[in-house]
């Protein structure tokens, strides 16, 4: 059956331009093509940084098992196979965590970007896998691992759904304000952008700086006029919390502009 197209609404996943240039002229295996394209997906919905994948939820993921389904086929080894090549190729990374953890046999895999190796390296005690793989008999995971939460929002789809594409330009400004404002902060401004009718990432960009700068109050708290649905501060914002607010966003600034340093 012929593919009948796109509908209106649907939403885009920014991939790596090498990847669709020097990089696909080199992958000559489609398992460790569909592995690349669905990993890149599923990083893009999670939240935090740096964004890991386990190797459970690659393994028990139903689009990538229902696209190696088939007489004969191992949907598991397949994916295994995809995976082990994107790590050699270095499209991957595979990590695994500290040797104290719980979970200190699992593989975990990010994006070999910059920033996402940056991000790892404040995590203490992650180390490089040895073959990108697990132990022994992961490929006969039976799919009882927890799903992944690939539908949880991020500041990347709040963006696409609220305001239009990402240029990679603009992909990394979001990932540093993921890092430098709380979730609910990010949820919030991007909500008041669209009541007011400012869909606009200048828009959404003020409204956290003035809650970092000034302090934020709830906006549905309005009764005494402390709460304003532009995202700008009431007059009975507390002195502690907007003295805290500034320190901390002070302290994030100087973190990102650390991290530039050191490129």
């Amino acid at each position: 059956m012929a593919f009948s197209g796109f509908p209106s609404g649907t939403r885009y996943t920014s991939v790596p331009n090498p990847l669709l240039g020097p990089l696909l002229e080199e992958i000559q295996d489609l398992a460790e093509l569909k592995v690349i394209l669905r990993g890149i997906w599923l990083l893009q919905r999670k939240r935090g940084w740096p964004r890991l994948i386990s190797q459970e939820e690659f393994l028990t993921d139903s689009t990538l098992v229902k696209a190696f389904q088939g007489p004969g086929k191992d949907s598991s080894a397949a994916i295994l196979s995809g995976l082990s090549l994107a790590v050699e190729r270095g499209i991957f990374l595979a990590h695994t965590p500290q040797p104290q953890a719980k979970d200190n046999q699992k593989v975990y895999y990010l994006l070999n970007a910059e920033s996402d190796r940056r991000a790892l390296s404040k995590k203490p005690g992650w180390v490089p896998a040895a073959s990108g793989l697990d132990a022994p008999g992961a490929a006969g995971i039976s799919g009882q691992a927890d799903l992944p939460e690939v539908d949880r929002p991020n500041i990347f789809t709040l963006y696409e759904d609220n305001v239009g594409m990402i240029s990679p330009m603009m992909a990394e400004e979001l990932k540093e304000a993921e890092e430098l404002y709380p979730w609910s902060w990010l949820s919030e401004a991007f909500k008041i952008a669209v009541t007011q009718n400012r869909r606009s990432w200048n828009y959404v960009r003020g409204i956290l700086r003035r809650w970092a700068s000034e302090g934020k109050t709830d906006a549905k708290a309005g009764s005494r006029g402390e709460g304003r649905e532009d995202g700008k501060p009431g007059r009975h914002s507390a002195t502690g919390d907007r003295q805290k607010h500034i320190e901390d966003y002070q302290r994030r600034q100087r973190q990102i502009r650390d991290q530039q340093t050191k490129r």
